[in-house]
């Protein structure tokens, strides 16, 4: 009985150690540092600002598309809001599976299946004259496109710097002002020229021009990793988190109604040109260059990014009140430049405050997908419900400034209960 016991544990060992030499070796060399410089990382970084001029500056530009198709399609303002409310929740809605795709090793074909489909998605607009055909092409191929392209490209950046890495991703994030100010200027004073459709077009090769840089400078320097859960159910059990996610959601529900309208407001009530309306969203995209970089600095060395965002939406709520007291062109003018500074840095403050509302820094990705997935509702329905108060009133703004006004300050309520339940009544807590 112990003899065969004895050659049992034997013929055991021989399998063990039969498997160990047949299975695959792996490596197990230490992954190197961030190398916080060099080619390579700057040039994730030039990359990423590519990405998010194609991405967040494609649908901060919506503006001058709404105008135009108000022209020229029969659709109210609120379904023509739709188009661009619908981008930006593909945006957001996708992002969440693709950096999971990018934990997995495939963030240079996620990122190019998104750049495929953003160039066609922008082709097949220049064809488009019908409102189903203008949605399909520009609401969904081109936000699904986005939505592939934006996460990856970004989080690759973090990846490559440490002590840099604020200044590396606020760098990028600068994208939304380069694409805010180059698309609709395109738009706008190729129009008059040689007609919209072929406006669009040269925008196409502008975006293929740009998709083809990106592809070719992007470059993952981890290998895969196992991501987490889809959805960690217990952060709805965390009041902190479920405000911070409710604050956001009606932030990014009211912020784009300005980016959307203010072209509109521009040219039916104050009577501007089509032409000089447009200055007004090249002026509000263009004043997120010289705040994302000081703020992204100052919020994560002194203050905190929560800290950060709560003072920037009040400023959002306040100055959207405030533009119902506009009556002249240099008065708009004047809230473009507010409101462009408020909104970027309202807009460049969101994910790095997913960190400190997390102990556990493992499950920062998934919580992060899980509030891009509520949010992108917010800017999907928002743009329409401004089109149908303003349609409703006749043609009147102020109902739909006091809807985006209270929302915001809503959503600073929300914003201010989740800091207080981490860090109660101390003001100079770091969050």
């Amino acid at each position: 009985m112990a003899n065969h016991k004895r050659e049992t544990v034997q013929n055991r060992e021989r399998e063990n150690n039969t498997q160990s030499i047949n299975a695959p070796s792996r490596d197990t060399s230490p992954i190197p540092p961030p190398p916080d410089g060099g080619f390579h990382a700057w040039a994730q970084v030039v990359s990423g600002h590519l990405v998010v001029a194609l991405t967040w500056g494609y649908a901060a530009s919506f503006g001058v598309f709404q105008s135009h198709y108000e022209s020229t399609l029969p659709q109210s303002p609120s379904d023509i809001s739709w188009i661009g409310g619908f981008q930006v929740f593909c945006l957001l809605f996708i992002s969440a599976l693709s950096g999971r795709a990018t934990d997995a090793g495939m963030a240079r074909l996620v990122v190019g299946v998104g750049a495929v489909l953003l160039v066609l998605g922008t082709f097949l607009t220049s064809l488009a004259t019908e409102y189903w055909q203008i949605f399909l092409a520009q609401g969904l191929c081109i936000g699904i496109g986005q939505g592939l392209m934006w996460l990856p490209s970004v989080t690759l950046i973090s990846t490559y710097f440490v002590r840099l890495r604020v200044f590396a991703v606020t760098a990028a994030a600068t994208g939304t002002s380069t694409g805010g100010i180059i698309f609709p200027a395109m738009i706008q004073y190729l129009t008059p020229k040689i007609g919209f459709p072929w406006a669009i077009r040269c925008m196409g090769f502008v975006v293929l021009i740009m998709v083809t840089i990106t592809l070719a400078l992007l470059r993952p320097r981890l290998p895969p990793r196992k991501s987490g859960p889809l959805v960690e159910w217990s952060a709805f059990k965390e009041p902190a988190y479920m405000l911070f996610t409710l604050g956001v959601f009606l932030l990014y529900w009211s912020l784009y109604f300005t980016f959307f309208y203010i072209q509109v407001y521009a040219t039916e009530v104050l009577g501007l040109s089509q032409k000089a309306g447009v200055n007004l969203i090249i002026v509000t995209n263009a004043l997120g260059i010289p705040i994302r970089a000081p703020l992204g600095y100052l919020a994560d060395r002194y203050i905190g990014p929560l800290n950060c965002l709560i003072p920037w939406v009040t400023l959002c709520g306040i100055l959207i009140f405030c533009w119902a007291a506009v009556h002249t062109v240099a008065e708009l003018y004047v809230f473009a430049v507010f409101y462009g500074l408020a909104s970027a840095a309202a807009m460049a403050l969101f994910a790095g405050t997913v960190p400190s509302l997390t102990k556990d820094l493992n499950k920062i990705g998934t919580r992060v997908g899980m509030a891009l997935s509520i949010i992108s509702f917010g800017p999907l329905t928002g743009p329409s419900v401004a089109g149908a108060l303003i349609a409703r009133t006749g043609g009147n703004y102020l109902a739909s400034q006091m809807w985006a006004g209270s929302a915001l300050i809503m959503a600073v309520f929300a914003l201010v209960g989740a800091r207080f339940i981490i860090s109660g009544p101390q003001l100079r807590a770091k969050l």
